[in-house]
């Protein structure tokens, strides 16, 4: 009995072990929990970054951890726009440049173009023609502003300036641009480039160039198809030779960010702890009801630059109030608790949506945006993604600027179709931008906004036809109706922050305008934000961990 009873014992210590070893190996990070198979295994399989900690913060940004707030104001609507009523809302953690878009930064993107797409080439004149900022925004038919519409952009004296002059679509395009060369440097210093490549193309000793989506969806089409005999050390390993997105190298894309984001960002609440300043009540991105500088240093001082009044751009010499009569030098005042700087005056600043009175938070208010228009790859008879050679997709805007849509080596994509939205119940089509708002389901009086040439219009804006002909010719047919009642369409952005030119009004981050996105100003310019993979804050996740402990 004593016999039988210690095999038993021993046999279940054996089995114990075999679990006990089972999950020991099962734990590793590069044994799968689920099969038990090896993962990045020198043999083959699946190959995956194990050793990945978290996303690193991309050049030029700053982290803004996400959280809850309530977005639009409840004081001062003095203008009765009834466009910014409060709603609670949620953000997800994203980066966001600390600084908006400058003058250098701009031209470092203006030269590439230059470079890789000669403006001498036929096939490539429009593109850079299409991404100069329009300089002529400085003019004015009463005012001498000559000396801004032919330095501000070139001259060193303003490198540091925000860049204007440019519309929503070339700042979108330009965000573009970014992405594919940061993922350039990244995978050049990971091993999956060689070193220099990204100067090769400058140079003219390649052909092609690198677009992030093509790389990842076919890395044999980048720098014109040489893309092996670019390749750096990770060459050696012939599993890992091209980075995939499992291999947590590429960034997410940059682009603009969204009204939400960017209000979120400017009232920055994670250096408050007034409760009334989480209702909707901060003013600025600044603590206070006051654009001066209360503090025992620099009091009295202006905490963004502004118009103070009529006439008053700057403070009289001397002892100026904000140091600027235009726009002036980024990081020339203190940044806010997100350490982003201007979040208030020296420009306005376009963010990614398309302008409605009413933000509908019935449907959303987890990452809030109006603007969605889903896209896909479009897949050849090869059953590979098409790229786009030299067939560059250029667009006329409704003010005759030509912009180009795509630029060559990168993945032509198409709208969603109703094979892919079948029995969907999150979206039904890829256009999105007038959801719940001039559809039948949305409003009660549908019939009264519509017309007989478009019954799927809610707002009735005018209705511009600018395009070229088989010669070339400009072609312009504007819209001459006496019965049109709003400017409000799909192509109007909005844009936010007060600048040089504005009140201390539209100094609160909850105030709201648009424009539409093919025209540009002389106080509009942007800055970039990328989304946070992962996840939501980097350091209290180690604290958790360790109070479990």
């Amino acid at each position: 009995m004593k016999k039988h009873l210690i095999k038993v014992v021993l046999s279940c210590a054996v089995v114990m072990g075999s679990f006990s070893s089972c999950k020991n190996s099962s734990s590793s990070k590069n044994v799968s929990r689920a099969t038990g198979w090896k993962i990045n295994a020198k043999e083959g399989g699946f190959q995956y970054n194990s050793d990945f900690k978290e996303q690193e913060t991309p050049p030029g940004t700053v982290f803004v951890e996400g959280g809850t707030f309530t977005k639009g104001k409840v004081q001062d609507d003095i203008m009765h726009d009834w466009n910014n009523t409060p709603t609670q809302q949620h953000v997800q953690s994203f980066y966001m440049d600390e600084t908006e878009v400058t003058n250098v930064m701009y031209l470092e993107y203006l030269d590439y173009l230059k470079e890789v797409y000669p403006p001498d080439n036929p096939n490539y004149a429009n593109i850079y023609k299409g991404a100069l900022p329009d300089t002529l925004v400085w003019r004015n038919r009463l005012g001498f502003n000559e000396t801004m519409t032919n330095n501000y952009l070139r001259h060193p004296a303003y490198a540091e300036y925000p860049v204007v002059g440019v519309n929503w679509v070339q700042a979108t395009q330009y965000a573009e641009w970014r992405t594919d060369r940061v993922n350039e440097v990244m995978l050049e210093r990971e091993g999956y480039l060689a070193e220099d490549t990204k100067y090769k193309v400058l140079n003219g000793e390649l052909d092609g160039t690198f677009s992030t989506e093509a790389y990842l969806n076919n890395p044999e089409s980048v720098y014109g198809g040489e893309i092996d005999s670019l390749q750096g050390k990770q060459k050696q390993d012939s599993i890992n030779a091209f980075a995939k997105r499992s291999s947590g190298i590429i960034m997410p894309a940059y682009r603009l960010p969204t009204e939400t984001e960017w209000e979120y960002a400017a009232q920055a609440l994670v250096g408050t702890r007034e409760y009334n300043n989480y209702r909707g009540r901060k003013k600025y991105p600044w603590e206070g009801d006051y654009t001066r500088n209360g503090q025992r240093v620099g009091r009295g001082d202006q905490l963004a630059n502004f118009k103070q009044g009529k006439g008053d751009y700057g403070g009289i010499a001397g002892w100026s109030d904000d140091g600027a009569d235009i726009t002036g030098e980024v990081k020339s005042y203190k940044p806010n608790d997100f350490g982003l700087y201007d979040m208030a005056g020296n420009v306005n600043e376009w963010v990614a949506d398309v302008y409605r009175p009413i933000v509908d938070d019935e449907i959303s208010d987890f990452n809030y945006y109006r603007g969605n228009v889903f896209m896909k790859k479009a897949i050849g008879e090869d059953g590979k993604v098409e790229i786009l050679e030299d067939n560059i997709v250029y667009d006329t805007l409704p003010n005759g600027k030509i912009v180009a849509v795509n630029l060559p080596g990168e993945i032509k994509e198409v709208p969603v179709t109703e094979e892919e939205t079948y029995l969907r119940t999150n979206f039904d089509k890829s256009d999105n931008r007038g959801f719940r708002d001039g559809d039948p389901g949305s409003s009660r009086f549908f019939s009264r906004f519509s017309d007989e040439e478009d019954n799927q219009r809610m707002y009735d804006s005018p209705q511009h036809k600018v395009e070229r002909n088989d010669e070339g010719e400009l072609v312009r047919q504007y819209d001459e109706s006496n019965y049109r009642t709003s400017l409000i369409n799909n192509e109007v952005r909005v844009y936010k922050g007060g600048s040089w030119r504005d009140r201390a009004y539209w100094l609160d981050p909850a105030q709201r305008r648009y424009l539409p996105q093919y025209m540009a100003t002389d106080d509009i310019g942007f800055r970039c934000a990328m989304s946070r993979v992962g996840s939501k804050s980097r350091t209290k996740k180690t604290v958790r961990h360790k109070k479990a402990r």
